[in-house]
């Protein structure tokens, strides 16, 4: 019966694939009172090693968690944030979640001279304090066939992090440093006078984040401090400090059978970015929030109402223009409303907004080959208007289906640079061959449909999906640079052999994107190149599949093979710039 069960489950993952774990460090699979419960990252988990009588998270945290509206079954978005670089795929090595070790070193290689390197170790040096270090490294060595210049990049990340857990709260503290060195090789309309031009490009990012949570909501809920430093090749530095303190009280007695809970949230967040580079922006942000709510709830049910007041102080410079300063105020409204029909059926909707501070360090984790100068603006969303359908049926289905339209004020974009010396005998730098590109910002509407749903078939396999629809229709610009109409991610992860063998799967389908593009002729009868651009070049669509496969030897000795981009599509995330081939990496992993 046990070959037929294991023939059956592999002819199932023949068609769907197999089963896909995020590779990030201090996650794993939390599994209580048998429930198939969705990741979560080991730095919450870490409190099943106090003792029980502190009862964490108490009735009340549990209470203001089942308020969170947007139901992210895997805690991530409805649609994953799955971006391949420009050089390789996914990650999606499995993790076993039976004999859980924190510890754990792991080396494996393959072909584009694909190296990755990680380790993680942690232990306690106290009964209620933890300490650990994280260490990421990957390299390639690149399309050496595609592009007659180099393409290689590497990357790493390395950090410390403490956990400490006391009688009232806990804490969390961690440090990383982090570079990415890559070039700007994404060449497609003039080729460089020789092969060895120097496209490098090197970002460096330090940072520091703190989080406190309280574990009664009698006035402070929690505290958490963001922030980094951020500098590149050319001389762009960035800093960025955000801190958001939540004051509360929670379930207090409205009437017989309603009770409810006040909220007050505080948001301090700076940003100051300085480039060096052509017109030498500068731009300084600060903004300030208070979010008032109280949330009125009975049963499953819930009425939300509250408010966002933001103040924003901003200033913008560069060697062609004077400063330009901007002080404002924003009021947007809160509100949201669940009927908790059934736990299979929850009705809910409500409308929301607010600001959000675009940054340079944030907008290269989106597009590395951002130009060295930019004028950064917030996006403010007026209002988004929402509703939509979610439920849990039985524990074996999950399900969350919303629409939305929001009105959108100073939408971010990023679009082609043109040359920016178009003298032909010009001593060009790496970024200058149109090979680049930079924020530009419109307003308008957006009208999203977003799904997300997670299955339970057997027992050690789960199928998830999402799906992300979006439309813009702006006021300024005739077409919606790099933003897909659709979005689709399929995945499945599946464990045998006593959960010895760890099998993955993930495919990501993404609609072509449309972007601008410049022709650029070389005329001799002139000094100068003569250039064109053209406002509706079609960046195409991609299918990227990924499968991964881990299999335990010894309790402290696993082999792993990875697989990404197995269709073996080139495809381009953004203009001239292709992504690795079918990629396969093997190797080892250790834990203790």
């Amino acid at each position: 019966m046990n070959k037929l069960k294991y023939i059956a489950v592999l002819a199932f993952l023949g068609t769907v694939g197999i089963s896909e774990l995020s590779a990030q460090i201090k996650e794993e699979q939390l599994i209580l009172n048998r429930k198939r419960e969705p990741e979560v990252k080991k730095i919450e988990k870490k409190k099943t090693s106090v003792v029980q009588e502190k009862n964490y998270p108490p009735d009340n945290k549990k209470k203001e968690d089942s308020l969170n509206l947007k139901y992210d079954i895997v805690n991530v978005p409805p649609v994953s944030d799955f971006k391949t670089t420009e050089i390789q795929g996914e990650d999606i090595s499995p993790k076993f979640s039976n004999d859980y070790q924190s510890n754990y070193f792991r080396l494996g290689y393959g072909n584009y001279g694909k190296f990755v390197g990680d380790a993680n170790v942690s232990g306690k040096i106290q009964e209620n304090v933890e300490v650990g270090a994280d260490v990421h490294y990957l390299s390639t060595s690149g399309l050496k066939k595609d592009y007659d210049w180099d393409s290689k990049q590497n990357q790493a990340k390395i950090g410390g992090y403490a956990n400490i857990y006391t009688e009232t709260g806990k804490f969390n503290i961690d440090a990383n440093y982090a570079f990415n060195n890559y070039n700007y090789y994404g060449i497609y309309a003039l080729t460089p006078p020789n092969n060895d031009v120097d496209l490098k490009q090197k970002v460096n990012k330090f940072s520091v984040n703190g989080y406190y949570d309280h574990y009664s909501n009698d006035i402070l809920n929690n505290v958490r401090v963001k922030s980094y430093f951020l500098n590149d090749h050319f001389g762009a530095k960035e800093n960025y400090a955000d801190l958001e303190a939540n004051l509360s009280k929670h379930d207090f007695v409205v009437t017989d059978g309603v009770s409810a809970n006040g909220d007050l949230g505080i948001n301090l967040e700076t940003v100051n970015s300085k480039f060096d580079i052509l017109n030498k922006n500068t731009n300084n942000q600060f903004n300030f929030t208070l979010s008032p709510k109280v949330t009125f709830y009975k049963g499953d049910s819930y009425l939300l109402i509250g408010s966002d007041f933001s103040f924003l102080n901003s200033k913008n410079s560069n060697n062609l223009t004077d400063e330009s300063k901007n002080n404002k105020f924003y009021w947007f409204l809160k509100a949201e409303v669940l009927v908790a029909a059934a736990d299979e059926f929850k009705f809910y909707g409500g409308i929301d907004g607010g600001l959000k501070l675009n940054t340079y360090g944030n907008l290269l984790e989106e597009n590395p080959f951002l130009i060295s100068d930019l004028t950064l603006t917030p996006t403010e969303t007026k209002y988004h208007f929402y509703f939509g359908l979610k439920g849990d049926v039985d524990q074996t289905f999950k399900y969350d289906v919303n629409a939305g339209f929001s009105k959108v004020n100073n939408a971010q974009f990023f679009y082609n640079n043109n040359l920016f010396d178009s003298n032909i005998a010009a001593d060009r730098q790496g970024y200058d061959y149109a090979n680049t590109f930079s924020s530009i910002y419109d307003n308008g509407t957006l009208m999203e449909v977003k799904g997300d749903l997670q299955a339970f078939p057997m027992e050690n396999l789960t199928v998830d999906a999402g799906l992300h629809f979006m439309k813009y229709k702006l006021d300024n610009l005739e077409e919606v640079y790099y933003k897909p109409l659709f979005q689709f991610n399929l995945g499945a992860k599946y464990t045998m052999l006593e959960k010895k063998l760890n099998l993955g799967f993930k495919a990501y389908f993404v609609t072509d994107r449309t972007s601008n593009a410049y022709e650029i002729s070389d005329i001799a009868a002139i000094p100068n190149y003569t250039t064109f651009e053209k406002t509706n070049e079609k960046v195409g669509g991609y299918a990227d599949i990924n499968l991964s496969a881990e299999y335990k030897i010894h309790k402290n000795f696993s082999i792993f093979a990875l697989g990404n981009n197995l269709l073996g599509a080139k495809y381009q995330n953004y203009l001239g710039y292709k992504v690795l081939g079918a990629q396969v990496v093997g190797g080892v992993k250790i834990t203790f």
